[in-house]
């Protein structure tokens, strides 16, 4: 039907060519600088009445304009193509034409360059014409296919929704999916197949499972190797997108009724907590991603604090996936958003809907790090409270190994006074833990490993964080404090950038590019390697990173305010080869004294060694402590604290990740007071060679281990000695 009237408008548009060919009295040629007109002879000559019959009709002459006449119509009839009589004449008067001759070109123009579109025009329709005609039978072919629902037979066209109906294509589209993968699979990870995965989208008809095969594979196929290369083929997830934003909505709708019930879905636990129900979290939420894996434990943890940063930003941050790894970058390892589905309505990230992938950690290379793909939902309700929920993605039908998935978690922000937001916080997974080392057990279990604890005691450290950064009025009656808005500025920068390699390079993470060589065991050190070549924040060569993780029975406070302290860092640090610390500058981060960056000066006992500066960062909260520094040159350090461009400062962190080994007796969330031991994990980064291409000598390897050995015994010692003091004054 469309062609046939493609094709009449064809043929009328020739036949309205042609007629006005005649009319007009002229030819157009293909040549768009070639056009004959009648000649002003031609135009004088006698009617065919006054001629005399018996002679022969003079044959008609055309008149070929010149170049430049030509030329010059062409000009005039860029500016106006349709010119008035007046425009004409003028215009004829100059080129050395009769009106009537100007009159007939531009009539001839115009009809040339409205043949020139149609022609284009049609051409792009037919194109679109053979796409639909495509599509359509690919479509024809899928839905013969089909099956009824209740019978398993053929299914007519009349008996099935136009739902059911896209599910069957899709159906049929994804059965092939799962036989190409399976072949790449095959090809460059050496597994034979997934047969069973075949078979079981083949038996199922349109669950939510079905349609979700290219999604889910991510996490089954990262124990292989090949989660970049089945990322890199299931990448678009356009065809599953309805699925997932219903997964959403549920998601979002069981976020907020977590946050705001009480009991009997969350009951009172231990040292102020609460415990999830979970006979009453399944009679609430029936459907939900399905029933818990067999193998997998469930962890599910409510906390709610204010936080002094207004709504929008936190949203901002929550919705930025470098924001959100930056701020949490202590438990978020590594995140990367693979599909934006919507960005939500009205300028803002309300309706926005992210496909991410994520892996979190804790601070030690002792506990595995939890990968998940999940969807990232973001609402704002009636009542002003904006939400994010992230639920599972790749756990919505059977996996090969199903470690983890995260069941909707996420946050309610409510808008206060003053800038301030109220924020609750649940998370809830269900995971496979049987991995953790025996001393973070009890820490893991309590939820403070991976619990809504952390993460908010992480998100209000930040604010704090953020919000002493933007300060205007510093008192300079301290000669410590640096005054200056934008050598504050520089400074944090600086410090942020430590903070996150150290983060990235302590934990259990295999996502980056450390290459591990010795494996870590309960009292072993793991030591990884690295070459830097183009990044002008690390020095170039070949770096050892070397971690280890011990248990160590005196609280985290005393433990973390012994290693902040420069007048007790002599006692540990091998690089400070005894010589006298002192703080040079520093910028405080919050309420706590703890929270603070500082630059240190290492004044060398021995004369004929040059002295040292240390950028340090320590910060507490009551999840956990941090002590990140790294040596930095004295000429960078300068241009930093004039404002200068911090990222060219060269940077390999060190530090101490502190934890406490569990829940304190304690009543109001209160860890560190009364509480057992801390789990301290000791990092060191090592420029071993500065060639990057150079080889790795075993003695390298060798001496960082001595090295943080070394310093393990001088801390073990050290602290223990002070807390045997104290114990005894009290």
């Amino acid at each position: 039907m469309f062609q046939s009237n493609m094709f009449e408008s064809h043929h009328m548009f020739d036949m309205s060519l042609k007629n006005s060919e005649s009319e007009l009295g002229g030819t157009i040629r293909d040549d768009d600088n070639d056009y004959e007109t009648k000649s002003g002879t031609e135009m004088d000559a006698p009617s065919c009445d006054d001629q005399d019959p018996s002679q022969r009709p003079k044959k008609k002459r055309y008149h070929r304009h010149t170049q430049h006449q030509i030329q010059e119509m062409e000009n005039f009839f860029k500016e106006c193509p349709h010119p008035d009589d007046k425009q004409r004449k003028e215009l004829s008067r100059d080129l050395g034409l009769e009106p009537l001759q100007v009159k007939f070109w531009f009539q001839n123009k115009r009809t040339q360059m409205k043949a020139h579109h149609e022609r284009t025009e049609n051409a792009i329709l037919k194109a679109e014409n053979e796409k639909l005609r495509a599509e359509n039978n690919r479509y024809k072919e899928a839905l013969t296919n089909a099956s009824c629902p209740n019978c398993g037979g053929p299914a007519a066209l009349g008996e099935m929704s136009f739902d059911e109906q896209h599910l069957r294509i899709e159906n049929a589209r994804l059965r092939e999916e799962v036989d190409r993968i399976s072949t790449i699979a095959a090809k460059y990870v050496g597994i034979s197949s997934f047969p069973h995965l075949s078979s079981h989208l083949r038996s199922r008809s349109l669950d939510v499972g079905a349609g979700n095969f290219g999604a889910g594979m991510v996490g089954e196929m990262n124990m292989y190797g090949a989660g970049e290369l089945l990322r890199s083929v299931s990448g678009s997830v356009e065809a599953e997108k309805p699925m997932i934003v219903e997964l959403a909505v549920a998601a979002m709708e069981e976020l907020v009724k977590m946050a705001h019930d009480g009991e009997p879905l969350w009951v009172p636990g231990e040292n102020s907590t609460e415990i999830l129900n979970e006979n009453e979290y399944f009679r609430t939420f029936p459907r939900g991603i399905g029933p818990k894996p067999l193998g997998l434990k469930s962890e599910a943890s409510r906390e709610t604090t204010i936080v002094i940063m207004n709504h929008t930003n936190l949203v901002e941050i929550l919705m930025d996936v470098n924001q959100w790894s930056s701020v949490f970058c202590g438990i978020v390892s590594r995140a990367m958003t693979l599909e934006v589905l919507s960005t939500g309505v009205a300028g803002n990230y309300n309706g926005a809907l992210q496909v991410m992938t994520a892996e979190f950690q804790v601070p030690s290379p002792l506990v595995p790090t939890r990968e998940n793909y999940f969807v990232r939902y973001c609402k704002q309700h009636i009542d002003g409270i904006w939400a994010v929920v992230d639920v599972s993605l790749d756990n919505l039908r059977p996996s090969l190994i199903a470690r983890n998935r995260r069941r909707p978690s996420g946050c309610l922000i409510q808008e206060l006074q003053n800038g301030y937001s109220k924020v609750i916080w649940v998370e809830h997974v269900e995971v496979d833990d049987r991995a953790v080392h025996n001393i973070y057990r009890q820490v893991v279990n309590s939820g403070l490993a991976f619990g809504a604890k952390r993460w908010l005691a992480t998100l209000e450290r930040q604010c704090e964080r953020l919000a002493s950064s933007m300060a205007i009025n510093i008192p300079a009656g301290d000669l410590y404090v640096i005054t200056s808005p934008e050598g504050r500025k520089s400074m944090l920068k600086l410090a942020e950038r430590m903070v996150t390699s150290f983060c990235t390079g302590v934990g259990a993470s295999t996502a980056h590019a450390w290459t591990t060589l010795s494996a870590t065991g309960s009292d072993d050190v793991r030591v990884m390697t690295r070459k830097s070549m183009d990044d002008p924040g690390r020095p170039p060569g070949i770096v050892l990173s070397a971690a280890t993780s011990f248990w160590i029975s005196v609280p985290p406070k005393r433990v973390f305010d012994f290693l902040r302290d420069e007048n007790s860092r002599s006692e540990w640090d091998i690089l400070s080869n005894t010589g006298v610390v002192q703080e040079m500058a520093h910028i405080a981060n919050g309420r706590d004294p703890g929270n603070c960056v500082s630059l240190l000066r290492v004044n060398s006992a021995n004369s004929n060694q040059s002295n040292m500066l240390i950028l340090q960062e320590s910060c507490t909260d009551s999840t956990g402590s941090y002590v990140i520094y790294a040596p930095v040159d004295i000429v960078a350090m300068n241009v930093v604290l004039s404002g200068g461009d911090p990222d060219y400062v060269a940077l390999l962190p060190s530090g101490f990740a502190i934890l406490p080994d569990g829940p304190g007796p304690s009543g109001g969330g209160i860890i560190d007071v009364g509480s057992g031991g801390s789990l301290l994990t000791v990092a060191f980064q090592i420029l071993v060679d500065s060639v990057p291409t150079a080889k790795l000598s075993v003695g390298s390897v060798a001496t960082v281990n001595s090295l943080i050995k070394c310093t393990v015994e001088r801390i073990k010692a050290a602290v223990m000695c002070d807390n045997a003091k104290l114990k005894s004054l009290t």
